[in-house]
């Protein structure tokens, strides 16, 4: 037990400490790419923006998911790397069919790795919420009657 949850501290750290630099490589893209967005009429770019933004979301989703299936087979409890990925993606999404199942031995690593998932998952739909909300703020300003602010 000390063994599995030693190495799923280690990976917990690692997957968060990706996602952290992830999302603010995200962040540096917005802004980079996002001075074009600021003006009205520009709708493709900010739908440009948000794809980006959900692909790198999904990308790196997709690199944890990979780092945890590399574990699972360095740790020789899953035999294939298609079946170390599907088990992976179920337990990090905490679908977990359980049609395969680690050793009692490892097993805590893939309850961590789902608690790990959720969180990351959560962490990323409160960064879209945030971004789209931003690229929705912009809009309104664009929108705004120009008038009414002068009469305030």
């Amino acid at each position: 037990m000390i063994a599995a949850l030693a190495v799923s501290g280690v990976m917990i750290v690692l997957v968060l400490a990706i996602h952290m630099v992830g999302l603010g490589a995200l962040l540096v893209m917005i802004r980079w790419r996002g001075d074009g967005a600021r003006e009205p009429g520009h709708r493709l770019l900010q739908a440009g923006l948000i794809l980006a933004v959900v692909l790198g979301v999904l990308g790196l989703h997709g690199i944890e998911i990979w780092l945890f299936a590399g574990l699972y087979l360095l740790l020789g409890e899953i035999g294939t790397l298609e079946e170390a990925l599907y088990f992976s993606a179920s337990t990090f999404s905490t679908l977990g069919y359980g049609d395969v199942v680690l050793s009692a031995s490892w097993r805590l690593v893939a309850a961590m790795e789902g608690i790990t998932g959720f969180l990351l998952i959560g962490w990323s739909t409160a960064f879209l919420v945030s971004v789209v909300g931003r690229l929705r703020a912009l809009e309104a300003d664009w929108f705004s009657d120009p008038d009414r602010e002068r009469a305030d």
